[in-house]
């Protein structure tokens, strides 16, 4: 190598270097930080009834002024929704509570399609045997009679 290409060689690898410890702190600085937009995804506007980030009324209207001035305030993603509760109500959050009855939102669905799955593992075995107990039980081709070949022959020669 010569050494024009090794001093290359070598600044490549000290910015590579920085560049690689560099991105994780600001990605995460980044990923801590929330956003008015992340936020409106999250939570709804308590009178349309409708996520945030689609809903236009003065409450609506509202709800973004006070989430932006709590991320100017510098609270997490956790605490901005944490005072929303306080100021709105439960019915401010876009997902159901984890726990209690609102439970039941997350857990029904996931008991409807294992009952689902269940039903077909019961029922398959049976249809299958059904149906290999029918194509058994065809009635068997009868042959033509001669009378019948004869006829049949001829009226394949009258179209030809």
């Amino acid at each position: 190598m010569t050494r024009p290409t090794r001093t290359i060689a070598r600044v490549l690898v000290v910015l590579l270097g920085v560049g690689a410890f560099a991105a994780p702190v600001t990605a995460s600085a980044a990923a801590s930080r929330p956003t008015l937009p992340v936020i409106e995804r999250q939570v709804m506007c308590v009178t349309c009834k409708i996520p945030l980030n689609v809903a236009e009324s003065p409450q609506a209207n509202e709800e973004r002024a006070y989430i932006q001035e709590l991320i100017d305030q510098g609270q997490s993603e956790s605490q901005i929704k944490s005072s929303l509760v306080e100021q709105y109500g439960p019915a401010v959050l876009g997902l159901p509570r984890a726990h209690g009855f609102d439970l039941a939102a997350y857990l029904v669905p996931v008991v409807v399609v294992v009952a689902l799955i269940a039903t077909l593992l019961v029922l398959l075995p049976s249809w299958r045997r059904q149906a290999r107990a029918a194509v058994t039980r065809k009635t068997p081709v009868v042959a033509l009679s001669d009378a019948d070949a004869a006829r049949l022959e001829s009226d394949i020669a009258r179209f030809d």
